[in-house]
C-alpha cells in the first residue's frame, strides 16, 4: 500500500528526485494530500531509484492521524522536522508505557531525533503542515504484528 502511495505521489509530483530541492511549495503540496487521506498523512519517497536500499521520505502529518506504538527491529529511525511541531514519545514494552515524550520543531530545542533500533515509539503532529525528513537503513519492510506493540 505504501509503495502504491509512493508511485502514486510521483506520478502526481513528477519530480526528479535525484536533483530535487525541499521547499515550502512542495511541501504545502504535500500537506494539502495528507488533509485528504483517510491517514492524514502522506510521504513522498527519496530514494534515487527502486534498488535504492535505504529508506528516505518526507512524511507530511496531521493532527488526528493515528500512529500505532511499534518499533524497527533492523534500524535506527532519524526524523527531523522541517516545519509544524511533532510530539515523539517512547515506551516500555513490559509495562506499555510512556517513558519520555518530547517535541520536535524547526526552532525548538530540538529539531531532530534518532531513535534506536528496537525503541517503542509513535508520533503526534500538534499542528497541521508539519513535515518531517525521515531515514532509516535498509529496504522497507512492512511492520509485522510483533512490531506493533498491543495495549
Amino acid at each position: 500500500m505504501i509503495l502504491l502511495i509512493r508511485s502514486r505521489i510521483r506520478e502526481l509530483d513528477n519530480k526528479n528526485l535525484t536533483n530535487m530541492k525541499i521547499t515550502q511549495a512542495l511541501m504545502d503540496s504535500l500537506t494539502e494530500k495528507a488533509k485528504t487521506s483517510p491517514r492524514l498523512r502522506i510521504n513522498l519517497d527519496l530514494r534515487d531509484s527502486e534498488s535504492d536500499g535505504s529508506q528516505r521520505m518526507l512524511n507530511a502529518i496531521e493532527p488526528g492521524s493515528l500512529l500505532p506504538i511499534h518499533r524497527h527491529q533492523k534500524s535506527s529511525e532519524t526524523m527531523i522536522c522541517l516545519r509544524g511541531k511533532l510530539q515523539v514519545e517512547y515506551y516500555d514494552e513490559l509495562e506499555r508505557i510512556c517513558t519520555d515524550s518530547f517535541i520536535i520543531e524547526p526552532n525548538g530545542t530540538n529539531v531532530a531525533v534518532s531513535i534506536p533500533i528496537g525503541q517503542w515509539h509513535t508520533v503526534h503532529a500538534l499542528e497541521s503542515g508539519t513535515c518531517i525528513l525521515e531515514m532509516k537503513n535498509g529496504a522497507y519492510e512492512p511492520l509485522q504484528d510483533c512490531d506493533v506493540l498491543k495495549r
